[in-house]
């Protein structure tokens, strides 16, 4: 596995063109860039639903995994507007946002729901982008132990029923989302390396990743990489420079990792 997995939600910031333009400079930069041509990096994006089919042709020479923002439980059926895992997969999806905040706030997704998006997804061979996050800024020790108790409430379903596969968990404080800066190093550090710790030997999990979002851009990554696995970027990488520059903080980690360390 690369060192890091690192990309970006597009979430409805973007038109169709700009997704277009947006995915075309990102997969220019990768295409050629070091950190992913070697392995350093696993990039990815998650544009809307109508633009996935374009910006999968245009992420391939970049090597970039496109995504979906959200999934049904159903493989089918009278479901207005939702959109199934096997549908995903059939049309060259390889991963699936599930549980972010703003979906739990906005359209009241649960633990419960998404629970049942995690094992549609991984028992078609996707991967979810799983989004756990306190509400309140706290210390570090009821952090941790909210996101293992959503972690695990969100994997119940699949566990239920054995259905594993590699799965991204994507540690994002509600409380940092759409601030002007990130959750402090220390705190995201010590979540970070917690999940992960309790991922390590899952039999469910397959190469378990944990990155961190919730504000995250350019200057981060070499901060918290030693416990992190990767980043999940929003608004702070619509500039396609700022993702290169992330680009160049990983390639300065990982040509330097020991990869026998991790």
């Amino acid at each position: 596995m690369p060192r890091f997995t690192i990309g970006s939600s597009l979430k409805m910031y973007f038109g169709h063109r700009q997704q277009l333009e947006w995915t075309r400079r990102v997969a220019e930069i990768a295409s050629t860039h070091p950190a992913v041509q070697q392995d350093v990096v696993e990039p990815f994006v998650i544009p809307t639903f109508p633009s996935i089919g374009a910006v999968r042709d245009l992420a391939a020479p970049g090597g970039l995994l496109v995504g979906a923002q959200d999934v049904h439980w159903e493989d089918a059926g009278a479901y207005t507007g939702e959109v199934s895992a096997a549908e995903l997969a059939e049309v060259g999806v390889r991963l699936v946002e599930i549980g972010h905040a703003e979906r739990r706030s906005m359209f009241g997704e649960t633990d419960s729901t998404a629970a049942l998006k995690v094992r549609a997804t991984l028992r078609h061979g996707l991967v979810p982008v799983l989004c756990i996050g306190e509400e309140e800024r706290g210390e570090h020790g009821p952090a941790v132990h909210a996101c293992l108790r959503q972690l695990e409430a969100c994997l119940a379903a699949a566990r239920r029923d054995g259905t594993g596969g590699r799965v991204i968990v994507a540690y994002e404080p509600v409380w940092a989302i759409g601030r002007s800066d990130p959750a402090p190093d220390t705190h995201i550090r010590a979540v970070t390396s917690a999940l992960r710790a309790h991922l390590a030997d899952d039999p469910l999990v397959q190469e378990p990743r944990v990155i961190y979002g919730g504000s995250a851009g350019p200057g981060l990554l070499t901060r918290i990489a030693p416990d992190v696995d990767g980043m999940f970027l929003g608004r702070f990488a619509h500039d396609p420079a700022a993702f290169r520059d992330i680009l160049d903080e990983a390639w300065e980690i990982g040509s330097g990792d020991d990869s026998s360390a991790f």
